[in-house]
C-alpha cells in the first residue's frame, strides 16, 4: 500500500488490528441486518403477497389437514376408552398413598370407584369400549390410541394451553397456527385455521380464544372462530350500497397505502397480514356461504351425521362443516365438545355417570359419522383426526351426591385416526387403575411432535424466532411416536 506521493506507508501494528477489526465487525452487522431483513436490498422489496400460500414440507407427510374434536372439560379415561377391571375388583377401597391435592378438590376424596359403564370389545383388534359410544366403538380398527399420555396442570385453562400451545402459560401460538405457518392453506377463499366452539350456550372453554390464538406469530395465523349462533362470521354480507366495484376500488386502496407502508416497515409482520385479512374477507363473501351451506347435503349424509337427532344435531352440524371445509383447502379445523363450568363440559366433578353419557349421546353419532364420511369420500387417509381433551380422570370417587371423578394430570387417553396413522392399535399404559401413565409415557410435546410428524413437518426445524430465541411448538422436548404410524 502506498501514498499519493508514492512514499511507503507504515501501518502500525494497533493501527492494522484497528482497520481489520472494523471490517469483520461491519460483516458480522452485516450478517445480522441480513437474517433480521434489515438489509437496504431487503427494506426496499416488496413483501409477500400472501402468507398462507401453500408451502413444501419438510418431507412427504400421510396427512394434508388436520380435525381436532377437542372433549373440554377432562373425559375420563376410565370410563371412555382405557378399560380397568382391577378398579371394579377394588371398588370402594381407600387408595394408599395417595395425594388428596392430585385433583382439585382435596376436601372431597373418596375411595376407588368403579367405572358406572359396561365395556365390551369391539372390532377385529378386539378393542374395549365403552357402552356410551355404540356409533364410535364401529370404527376402533380405524383408530389409534394412546393410553399413557400425562401433563404438568391439574388446573383447567394451564392444561388447555398445555395442550393446545405447548406451554401453560397464555401468549404462545397453538398447534393450528404452527401448522397453518409450516404449511399455509390450500384454499385462497376460506379460513386456513378454523374453530367452532360448543354451540349450546355454555360457554367458551376457559382461556377463551388465547387456545386459538397465533401467539407471536403474524397475526394471519390465528384461529377463524365461528360462532355457535346466528351468523357464523360477521359482516360476511356487505351492505347493499356497498357495489361489488366500490368494495374492490377500496380494497385496491387499502393495499396500496399498506402495501407501501410495509415495505418501508418489512419487520412488522402484521401489516403484511391485515392486507392478505382484507383480501380473505372479500373473496370468502362467495366461498364461506356456499361451504357452510349443509342443507345442501343429501338426506342421507344429514343423517349420517346425526342432523336429524335433536341430542346431537348441535355437533353433527359442526362436524359437517368441518368435513366440508377441509375438502374445500382449509388446512385445520378444531371443534370444542363442553363449554366452560363444571357441568357444561365433559368436567364431571358430580354425578360422572349422567355428565359423560349426556356429552357422549351428543358427540358420538356426529364423529363416528364424520370418520364414515370422510372414508366413503376417500379423504380419511389424508386427514388426521384427533381426539381428546386437556387431562384424565382420577379413578377415586369425589364425594358427590352422585359421585364424580376429581381432574388427573398424571394419565389420560387420546385417539387419531385417519392421516397415515395405524388404525386397531394402542400405545402405552396406565397403572392396573389408571391413576397414572406407566408404560410407555407421553407427554404433550410427544403428541404434538406426532401431529407434526403426520404432516411432514420435523418439529425441531418447524422454528420462528422471538425475542431472539427459536421458538418451536415443541419447546425443547418432543419425540415422534413412530408405533402409531402405518
Amino acid at each position: 500500500m502506498t501514498t499519493t506521493n508514492s512514499s511507503p506507508l507504515r501501518l502500525h501494528r494497533r493501527e492494522l488490528l484497528k482497520r481489520a477489526g472494523c471490517g469483520a465487525g461491519m460483516l458480522g452487522l452485516a450478517t445480522l441486518l441480513r437474517d433480521e431483513g434489515l438489509l437496504a436490498e431487503n427494506i426496499g422489496s416488496q413483501p409477500p403477497s400472501d402468507p398462507l400460500a401453500p408451502k413444501a414440507a419438510h418431507f412427504p407427510g400421510t396427512a394434508k389437514r388436520v380435525i381436532w374434536i377437542f372433549v373440554n372439560g377432562g373425559p375420563s379415561h376410565v370410563d371412555t376408552w382405557d378399560f380397568k377391571p382391577e378398579l371394579e375388583k377394588r371398588d370402594g377401597q381407600s387408595l394408599d398413598g395417595f395425594d388428596r391435592f392430585t385433583g382439585f378438590f382435596a376436601n372431597s376424596v373418596g375411595g376407588l370407584m368403579k367405572s358406572p359403564f359396561k365395556f365390551s370389545q369391539h372390532g377385529q383388534s378386539g378393542k374395549w369400549v365403552s357402552e356410551i359410544f355404540p356409533h364410535l366403538s364401529q370404527h376402533v380398527d380405524k383408530m389409534a390410541f394412546v393410553h399413557s399420555g400425562f401433563t404438568e396442570s391439574n388446573n383447567h385453562s394451564p392444561a388447555l394451553f398445555k395442550m393446545n400451545t405447548g406451554f401453560t402459560q397464555m401468549g404462545y401460538p397453538c398447534t393450528g397456527s404452527w401448522v397453518t405457518y409450516g404449511l399455509g392453506s390450500e384454499s385462497r377463499d376460506l379460513p386456513a385455521f378454523v374453530v367452532m366452539s360448543d354451540p349450546k350456550g355454555r360457554g367458551l372453554p376457559k382461556g377463551y380464544s388465547a387456545n386459538w390464538g397465533a401467539g407471536f406469530l403474524p397475526s394471519v395465523y390465528q384461529g377463524s372462530w365461528l360462532k355457535p349462533t346466528g351468523e357464523p362470521i360477521d359482516n360476511l354480507k356487505p351492505p347493499a350500497e356497498l357495489t361489488p366495484s366500490r368494495q374492490r376500488a377500496q380494497l385496491d386502496l387499502l393495499a396500496q397505502l399498506n402495501g407501501s407502508h410495509a415495505a418501508e416497515h418489512p419487520q412488522e409482520k402484521d401489516l403484511i397480514a391485515r392486507i392478505e385479512s382484507f383480501e380473505l374477507a372479500y373473496r370468502m363473501q362467495t366461498a364461506a356461504p356456499e361451504a357452510l351451506a349443509i342443507e345442501d347435503e343429501p338426506a342421507h349424509i344429514q343423517q349420517l351425521y346425526g342432523l336429524d337427532d335433536d341430542r346431537c344435531s348441535h355437533i353433527a352440524k359442526q362436524c359437517l362443516i368441518a368435513r366440508r371445509l377441509v375438502e374445500r383447502g382449509t388446512r385445520f379445523v378444531q371443534i370444542y365438545s363442553g363449554g366452560m363450568e363444571n357441568q357444561r363440559s365433559w368436567d364431571g366433578h358430580n354425578d360422572i355417570q349422567g355428565n359423560h353419557q349426556g356429552f357422549a349421546n351428543e358427540t358420538d353419532k356426529p364423529i363416528a359419522g364424520l370418520l364414515a364420511d370422510l372414508q366413503q369420500r376417500g379423504l380419511l387417509d389424508e386427514t388426521l383426526i384427533v381426539w381428546g381433551g386437556e387431562f384424565g380422570r382420577l379413578p377415586v370417587a369425589q364425594k358427590a351426591a352422585k359421585p364424580g371423578r376429581d381432574h388427573n394430570p398424571h394419565a389420560f387417553t387420546y385417539w387419531f385416526a385417519g392421516g397415515g396413522m395405524k388404525g386397531g392399535t394402542s400405545f402405552g399404559e396406565t397403572d392396573e387403575i389408571g391413576h397414572r401413565a406407566a408404560v410407555d409415557r407421553v407427554s404433550v410435546h410427544d403428541l404434538h411432535a406426532t401431529i407434526l410428524h403426520a404432516l411432514g413437518l420435523e418439529h425441531k426445524r418447524l422454528t420462528y424466532r422471538h425475542n431472539g430465541r427459536d421458538f418451536r411448538l415443541t419447546d425443547v422436548e418432543g419425540r415422534v411416536i413412530h408405533e402409531l404410524l402405518a
